[in-house]
């Protein structure tokens, strides 16, 4: 799996790209508009500062050459038309997820293999919107995927072990540890651990029993982790956990995600990528 295209350039979709063509992978990068794609290079610089800042063996020629393996464009069929895997990370919608497949499936050779970076969606619910059910599966990725290297690499009842193996082979080849799941489950093993975590996070702050500082730091000091509840989500992004919470029909994470939009959102607070979400970068 030589040629890679990834639908999606937002924050992790970039980083896949970027990740993939550090690795030799050649790359192309697909969004909806060429406005969207404009911001990609500005994708790029930051996450070669964190390369940088987080790798011991990288070099400036090795981050060149990445970018010279990157192709953009806004043309769906010159995106897929050579692809041997296609990752999409796009909106976590299942209705543009669905849409979004019909429409590859049209332009993709019968050989390329699919997977969704989907966090919360079942593969099993896209993947009958594919012309190739069997080639079809998860591929899913954790935020800072330069050194947080997990990959998850999840069935659906109709996927074929042999392209199961063929993407497990994929993830190691662009630096991953792939994390095998043989049957579906929601929010796959990383997140499965991780949600009930933010969730509580958020609840405690809604409910305004303790400050964001104080919860992070109690999780850090009494588990040794590096993160607190609070700085994951500034790594994750703001967008994510509001578009999860908002139509919840639990009254306490739609007040989250109020909560959320309000104080943050409409401030242009978006997470650390953006410099300021929780916590402000800039300082």
């Amino acid at each position: 799996m030589q040629h890679v295209t990834v639908l999606g350039t937002g924050v992790l979709g970039a980083q896949i790209i970027f990740q993939s063509a550090y690795r030799g992978k050649d790359v192309v990068a697909y969004d909806i508009s060429d406005q969207i794609l404009a911001a990609l290079p500005q994708r790029f610089e930051l996450l070669k500062q964190y390369y940088r800042q987080d790798l011991s063996d990288v070099t400036e020629a090795k981050l060149e050459a990445a970018i010279a393996r990157i192709r953009a464009t806004s043309d769906l069929a010159d995106a897929v038309h050579d692809a041997d895997i296609v990752i999409e990370a796009i909106p976590e919608r299942l209705d543009i997820k669905q849409s979004t497949w019909e429409q590859v499936s049209k332009f993709a050779p019968p050989t390329t293999v699919f997977c969704t970076n989907s966090s919360t969606l079942l593969p099993s619910a896209i993947a009958p919107f594919t012309d190739r059910p069997e080639r079809f599966l998860a591929l899913h990725f954790a935020n800072s995927i330069w050194k947080n290297n997990t990959a998850e690499v999840m069935m659906q009842p109709k996927t074929d072990p042999g392209v199961f193996d063929q993407v497990v082979t994929f993830a190691e080849e662009i630096g991953m540890v792939p994390i095998r799941l043989y049957k579906e489950q929601p929010g796959y093993v990383l997140n499965s651990l991780l949600v009930p975590l933010l969730n509580a996070a958020a609840g405690l702050w809604v409910r305004d029993i303790a400050s964001i500082e104080d919860i992070d730091a109690t999780w850090r000091i009494a588990t040794g982790a590096p993160l607190g509840p609070f700085q994951i989500f500034d790594v994750v992004g703001m967008m994510t956990p509001y578009n999860l919470s908002k139509d919840s029909p639990d009254p306490g994470r739609r007040a989250f995600a109020e909560r959320l939009k309000k104080d943050y959102i409409d401030n242009g607070w978006l997470g650390r990528d953006s410099g300021r979400g929780f916590y402000d970068y800039h300082k």
